[in-house]
């Protein structure tokens, strides 16, 4: 332990002459600890949205989606999908045809996105697991049957337990051409399908997708017999996702996208992000003004030292020493600050994670806001702490610098 830290300690613990000046050193490291506790909980709360999240894409968006460089679908046949499925790392792969349809119910009509899917849909996603109403069944008998998110169900005002009123679906025609005597075909195509459940998921994809076997999306799309718009694919289990997207691209070749589950979600990943370190540096920033009390306690400590100053510099101490205990002061008094505060935040984490108490306004898919610790926070909120506390020392260390060796009492 160096010279100007040992000094610092002691007037860290010692009790001072004025009693205003422990007072506004209590109210500091108080200060301090508040605003640690706010930077870990507003980092922990966000990453909560983060992994709550993740979860909620987890159960539409496949780890890996492979879509078309140019244009809007391609051909996906055995060949290819047998490939892929000899991929290292490749658990399944499921085959999506998607586009914007107009959907009628009774007298409810509405826009949305049908997504055609294969069979083997739940196989990549977790999307059985989502459903609150009916059935995830893609097919009963020879009835086809549609899964509609939350959202549309509620816009077409939809009757999942009514199994006589039919989900009508339009789509454009593909490529008009006239008919016969020169007259236009319907502009629209339209098939019936039965509603057979309701997905909750993630209000983006509840008010848009409605959820039909391949075959139907095929159909009425007059799509090609291996047409797809995009392959959805799961790995195993502690499959690194970089690794099996080179071994992906290296198969398909230039013509296609290959990407995570992350980058499927990129726009929206990223305002979080953006939402998050905002956040963040505000609660910073109120941590910086909080750090004005402590600027203030470590002035009036230099003013009551400066006999000890005298001493000292009298003695044969640099200016240098005479900052850094200061310095020292200042750190020792964030460091504190910050234990304290990380205590805080770890009994207000323990308190939301079992009693919630800090509830979700509203009907959200969770009652309480989600939380979740991890270990480079408190490296983040560490650093921060101790780099305000330093700015904040600066100026009591280099008024202590200018202190005389010589005092004279009146």
């Amino acid at each position: 332990m160096t010279f100007s830290l040992r000094i610092a300690r002691r007037y860290l613990f010692a009790r001072k002459s004025t009693n205003a000046i422990n007072i506004i050193t209590g109210i500091s490291v108080l200060g301090i600890a508040v605003g640690s506790a706010a930077l870990i909980l507003v980092l922990s709360v966000f990453n909560g949205f983060e992994d709550l999240i993740a979860t909620m894409y987890s159960n539409f968006n496949p780890d890996i989606k492979v879509t078309p460089a140019k244009g809007k679908t391609f051909d996906a046949d055995s060949t290819l999908l047998l490939k892929l499925e000899q991929v290292e790392g490749v658990a399944a792969v499921a085959r999506s045809l998607q586009e914007v349809a107009f959907f009628e119910y009774k007298d409810n009509q509405d826009f949305g996105t049908l997504k055609g899917i294969s069979d083997n849909f739940s196989q990549v996603v977790g999307i059985d697991s989502t459903v609150r109403e009916g059935r995830y069944l893609l097919r009963d008998g020879q009835r086809e049957l549609a899964i509609l998110g939350l959202g549309m169900r509620d816009k077409l005002g939809v009757n999942v337990g009514d199994p006589f009123t039919e989900l009508g679906v339009y789509t454009p025609r593909r490529g008009q051409s006239p008919g016969l005597f020169g007259r236009q075909l319907q502009p629209f195509r339209r098939r019936y399908i039965y509603p057979g459940g309701t997905f909750v998921i993630q209000h983006e994809f509840n008010n848009e997708y409605v959820l039909a076997p391949l075959s139907f999306a095929r159909e009425l799309l007059e799509a090609g017999p291996d047409e797809v718009s995009a392959l959805e694919i799961r790995l195993q289990p502690g499959v690194a996702t970089p690794a099996a997207i080179e071994r992906l691209e290296a198969v398909l070749g230039p013509g296609y996208t290959v990407r995570d589950r992350f980058a499927q979600e990129a726009a929206f990943l990223r305002l979080m992000q953006v939402e998050k370190w905002l956040s963040y540096a505000i609660a910073s920033l109120m941590l910086l003004l909080v750090s004005f009390n402590m600027i203030g306690a470590l002035w009036m400590i230099v003013l009551e030292k400066q006999p000890d100053i005298a001493i000292l510099k009298s003695m044969g101490a640099l200016n240098t020493t005479v900052r850094n205990i200061f310095l020292n002061e200042g750190l020792l008094l964030s460091i504190v600050g910050l234990f304290l505060g990380l205590i805080l935040a770890l009994l207000l984490y323990a308190a939301q994670k079992t009693i919630g108490i800090i509830t979700v306004p509203g009907n959200f898919i969770v009652e309480a806001y989600p939380i979740s610790l991890r270990a480079v926070d408190f490296l983040i909120v560490s650093v921060t702490v101790v780099i305000i506390g330093l700015l904040a020392s600066l100026p009591p260390a280099l008024r202590a610098m200018r202190v005389s060796a010589l005092i004279r009492e009146d």
